[in-house]
């Protein structure tokens, strides 16, 4: 079982990426579809959370991260005799809603409008993956940073969608 924290990202040709219908569900793709105009304005659900800028904190994995964790599962329980394994796939560390913002205008060079919402029912502070028994069972660590999870995001927009 793989237990995925926050896909983000592209394929870095741009080829593949994610073009939800209607309004994003996930960050990103809210992100960018306002930096292209698609969208008005990014709403931020709350921040009061005790966390430093008062925006939920999430750990943000980039999608070829997880293709090759899955390789590294397959392969893994492939030379296995049974049994339940469990690995959670995240960088292990966390950003806030509002640094994911300012590293995209930053990274892009896109304004991104957003407003403050009251939090969502449900909401917690932070969260983030405990990836050791995925790095010392699968030998796989995340090894792709923000940087590029916004950079590999932001060319799958600007190739695939209007600007």
């Amino acid at each position: 079982m793989l237990r995925y924290f926050n896909p983000i990202g592209a394929h870095e040709s741009a080829l593949i990426g994610e073009n939800p219908k209607g309004i994003p569900n996930n960050l990103m793709p809210y992100v960018t579809q306002v930096a292209v105009g698609r969208l008005k304005l990014l709403s931020v659900y709350g921040n009061d959370y005790p966390t430093p800028d008062g925006t939920g904190v999430r750990d943000y994995i980039h999608v070829m991260e997880l293709a090759e964790a899955h390789l590294k599962a397959f392969q893994a329980i492939g030379s296995e005799k049974g049994g339940y394994h469990i690995w959670n796939l995240g960088t292990g560390q966390g950003y806030s809603v509002l640094e994911i913002i300012e590293q995209f205008q930053q990274i892009t060079g896109r304004n991104v409008p957003y407003q403050i919402m009251e939090r969502r029912s449900g909401d917690i502070a932070t969260c983030y993956a405990a990836t050791q028994k995925a790095n010392e069972e699968l030998g796989w660590v995340a090894r792709r940073g923000l940087e590029e999870m916004i950079r590999d995001a932001w060319g799958w927009e600007k190739k695939n969608l209007p600007i």
